[in-house]
């Protein structure tokens, strides 16, 4: 559907179809840093209160990768405007939830709707602009998708702090009316997408949705239950392995698969997969940790956790630009390269920051992330979907988006884990070394006691108070130390994944990579 077809300017499509990715993609982390704010107002376990993550990203997750089928069998401008339509009065539902079941049930709904949203309008996207612009239009999709995750709890935070946890949802309502009409307008299916008629594999569905349903609570429940220690953890895992496999088995056999799983054929656009999947793995990891280091260890509030990840978003919207120029001049590999290794080297100057660190240190490797997300974002997807035949760009794409989705997932639930780890090992080791005929030791403790007594508090007291102040240094120094390990870890991370940038294809310069349609 190029712009000549529809006599639309492809600004004006691309403008139609970021709105609703864009929504979807703020609000798959926006609602983060409400948690709290919601288990008070609904009277809430913080058990409970996290359903109302895990059940977004489950939908989600389970939709992303049969978007092509449904476009191919509702059509895709009116499977695109039914989603956008879904999402909005899902938020506004969400927003107005009187309890806590009844907000888990709507965010189903929502993430549902929203997992449609993005593959949907990548594909639009891609097909608005000719054949040496491809870099650009990934660009402009760029800028949302990674935007999104850094702008999100910021906005979030701020939305919380002054204003109210159900406005998180409501915000959403003009963005999605503005959206359904713009889409309305100015989108068209293209002559080669037909309406499919064919059997649905049912059987493949069915296990899709067992399979990425329980993965994804795997995932985001792991941590907190304590991994394979927990019953409901081994029965998930379990029956996700089993019906994944299970899937893949069907879905190579029928004629008419939902999911496109040959797509992987291409060694290319397996490679690429791979390396997105390691780019959401290291993004979500960092933006999860960082405002958690910010927060828990650093007493900063939720709207200042957020603009420490600023400087970042920034960083990428005005890079995209440039790095799809580049990419349609360059071999596309390098810059991916560059990418990957300027994302690690932002997370090796983290693993040196003391809990003293200023605001003003945060900006450098934040600026670096941004820099390393914007070279990595747009070459990747113009080589991954290079080969991709029209007809299957639907497919691609909800492929595509679901491994950087599940990358996330991974990421965020590694993050949790190793932090918790990492913590009880470091404490063990340092409480070890504590002695009471150590001088030092002596000198703090003497040092902490007397401020106390100072403040009044007799001597047992201060002695006390004293004693739990310093086993809460040894936590902070513990935890400190642990998330620079971390670092290290997403670090590397990024690296590990260069070798397979060899198996990409070469972006010819000019060409932007993928085929015109």
């Amino acid at each position: 559907m190029s712009e000549q077809e529809t006599g639309t300017n492809k600004w004006v499509i691309a403008l139609a179809v970021m709105l609703p990715a864009l929504m979807e993609v703020i609000d798959t982390s926006v609602a983060n840093v409400a948690l709290p704010s919601m288990q008070g107002s609904l009277n809430a376990g913080t058990d409970e209160v996290t359903w109302v993550l895990t059940s977004y990203m489950v939908s989600n997750a389970v939709v992303l990768p049969i978007t092509g089928w449904l476009s191919r069998m509702f059509g895709r401008k009116r499977f695109l405007m039914t989603c956008t339509v879904l999402f909005t009065l899902a938020s506004l539902l969400c927003g107005a939830a009187p309890n806590l079941a009844t907000l888990i049930f709507f965010r189903v709904v929502q993430g549902a709707a929203g997992g449609a949203l993005i593959p949907i309008s990548q594909a639009i996207l891609l097909e608005s602009f000719p054949k040496n612009q491809q870099a650009m239009g990934n660009a402009i999709f760029g800028v949302g998708v990674m935007f999104g995750p850094i702008i999100g709890p910021a906005l979030g935070g701020w939305i919380t702090d002054n204003l109210s946890w159900r406005w998180i949802f409501y915000i959403n309502v003009p963005v999605g009316i503005v959206a359904l009409l713009m889409v309305g307008t100015f989108v068209f299916d293209p002559p080669y997408l037909k309406r499919a008629r064919a059997q649905v594999d049912y059987l493949g569905l069915l296990f899709l949705t067992v399979g990425i349903g329980a993965l994804q609570i795997v995932l985001d429940k792991g941590q907190q239950d304590d991994w394979f220690s927990s019953p409901f953890i081994v029965g998930c895992s379990v029956l996700s392995v089993v019906t994944l496999l299970l899937m893949v088995y069907v879905e190579l056999k029928h004629p008419h698969p939902i999911v496109n799983l040959r797509l992987f054929k291409d060694v290319g656009f397996s490679a690429g997969n791979l390396v997105m999947f390691i780019a959401g793995f290291g993004l979500y990891g960092s933006l999860m940790l960082i405002p958690l280091l910010l927060q828990s260890m650093m007493g900063y509030t939720a709207t200042q956790a957020g603009m420490v990840l600023a400087p970042g978003g920034m960083a990428t919207l005005l890079l995209m630009p440039a790095a799809a120029v580049a990419s349609s001049k360059l071999d596309g590999r390098k810059i991916v390269a560059a990418g990957l290794i300027v994302s690690a080297w932002s997370m090796f100057i983290y693993r040196g920051f003391p809990l003293d660190v200023a605001y003003a240190d945060f900006i450098g490797p934040r600026v670096l992330a941004g820099v390393g997300m914007a070279l990595l974002f747009v070459p990747l997807t113009t080589l991954t979907l290079g080969g991709i035949k029209p007809e299957q760009m639907g497919d691609a794409t909800g492929l595509f988006s679901l491994l950087r989705n599940i990358g996330g997932s991974v990421g965020i639930a590694a993050t949790a884990t190793m932090l918790s780890r990492f913590s009880q090992v470091q404490q063990t080791q340092m409480v070890g070394q504590i002695n009471p005929y150590n001088p030092v030791y002596q000198q703090k403790a003497q040092s902490l006691a007397q401020g106390f007594a100072a403040r009044g508090l007799d001597p047992v007291s201060a002695d006390r108070m004293g004693l739990a102040m310093l086993y809460r240094i040894v936590q902070q120094q513990a935890a400190i130390l642990s998330c620079n390990r971390i670092f290290w870890v997403l670090g590397i991370a990024f690296l590990v994944v260069l070798p397979f940038l060899l198996l990409l294809k070469r972006g010819t310069p000019g060409a932007g990579g993928i085929a015109a349609h």
